[in-house]
């Protein structure tokens, strides 16, 4: 083989290398748009999803706010709020009254119960009596953390009782959370239940 004939095949494979190179565009282009309305759907129904889950908690009462003069606070504590959900189905989120946002909290308990302010989003009240139970716990609406890694309190808003989940920003608090809200929930029932005693 000639020098003249290696030039030439090399001078092709040059540029069999270079139309390699082409891109379809028009095919590029379509893949792309269809990936973008394939998440444009999800979202949506994921949107459509969360909006009648909402429908269908409807009837669940208004959320209280905190009274003007709650009292000294007995505990505070920064952290996150992870969701609500009904009591004992860690995966059935209430969404209704803005309870499914997830957000920064600062909570407060007093004597008059439980406050919750969430910058960005819907604050509540959580009133003494409708406190029923606080534990430690791994997981609440898709939200799954270490063993013990979050505080869930239990409370009563119109007929259902409800799981709230928190985590502080220093885990090591939630201890106490639970020991202080479960004796202020043993207190209320012994006073009840000597007012009832008393009555009769």
């Amino acid at each position: 083989m000639t020098p003249a004939t290696l030039l030439a095949a090399g001078t092709g494979l040059a540029a069999d290398q270079k139309s390699a190179e082409v891109t379809d565009w028009a095919a590029r282009i379509g893949w792309v748009v269809g990936l973008a309305l394939f998440v444009a759907l999800v979202y949506w129904l994921m949107r459509e999803g969360w909006k009648w889950r909402g429908t269908l908690q409807g009837d669940l009462p208004g959320l209280p706010s905190a009274p003007d003069d709650p009292g000294p606070a007995k505990l505070s504590m920064s952290g996150r709020y992870h969701g609500s959900t009904t009591a004992g189905q860690w995966l059935d989120r209430i969404v209704a009254h803005g309870l499914g946002t997830r957000s920064r909290v600062e909570l407060t308990l007093t004597d008059a119960g439980l406050d919750v302010v969430r910058p960005g989003a819907t604050d509540f009240f959580v009133p003494a009596a409708q406190l029923r139970e606080a534990r430690l716990d791994k997981g609440i609406a898709g939200k799954v953390l270490t063993e013990g890694g979050l505080l869930v309190v239990t409370w009563a808003h119109g007929e259902r009782l409800i799981d709230s989940g928190f985590r502080s920003d220093h885990a090591a608090e939630h201890n106490e959370w639970v020991d202080v809200i479960n004796s202020m929930i043993d207190n209320s029932m012994i006073n009840t239940n000597s007012t009832e005693g008393a009555e009769r």
